[in-house]
C-alpha cells in the first residue's frame, strides 16, 4: 500500500515517525459512495514508525510504502471472521433446532469472540511490528 505522509521527526536509529491520514473505503471522495464516509473517519491520522532510507526531515511529505500481507491478514480479521463466526453459530443452532432466541444469541457470541480476536490481532501487530512501513519519496508528485 503506497500513501502520502508528513514526516514529525527523525528517530536516532536512522526511522522517522510519520503522520498518515486513514484511508476510507471510498478513497476519501464520499460524493462516490453516496456520502456514508464519518468526518471522523476522513480526519483522523496515525503516527508509524518507517524506514528512513532517504533521509527525509520533519516537516517533509513524503511517499510510505507499507507492506500489505499485514495489513490483508488484519483486514480479513477485522471484518470477515465476526460476521463469519456470528453466521456459524446461528445456523448451527438452527440446524439443531433449538430456537430463534438461542441461534442469534450464539451467533451474538460468535460476533463477540470474532472481535476479540480483532482485538488480539491488533496487539499482536503493534507488539511484533509485523506491518512494516518504508519512506520511498520526499514530496512525492499525485
Amino acid at each position: 500500500m503506497i500513501q502520502t505522509a508528513k514526516v514529525t521527526r527523525v528517530l536516532e536509529n536512522g526511522t522517522a515517525e510519520v503522520s498518515v491520514k486513514r484511508q476510507s473505503a471510498c478513497g476519501h471522495d464520499c460524493s462516490k459512495c453516496g456520502g456514508g464516509c464519518s468526518e471522523l473517519m476522513v480526519s483522523s491520522t496515525v503516527s508509524v514508525v518507517a524506514a528512513n532510507p532517504v533521509r527525509a526531515m520533519p516537516g517533509d511529505m513524503v511517499r510510505v510504502e507499507s507492506s500489505t500481507g499485514g495489513v490483508l491478514k488484519a483486514a480479513v480479521v477485522v471484518y470477515l471472521v465476526p460476521f463469519l463466526l456470528f453466521f456459524l453459530g446461528y445456523f448451527l443452532c438452527a440446524a439443531a433446532q433449538l430456537g430463534g432466541g438461542v441461534s442469534a444469541a450464539v451467533g451474538g457470541c460468535g460476533f463477540a469472540v470474532g472481535v476479540m480476536l480483532a482485538v488480539l490481532l491488533d496487539r499482536q501487530v503493534r507488539r511484533n511490528q509485523s506491518i512494516t512501513f518504508c519512506i520511498t519519496a520526499i514530496n512525492p508528485q499525485d
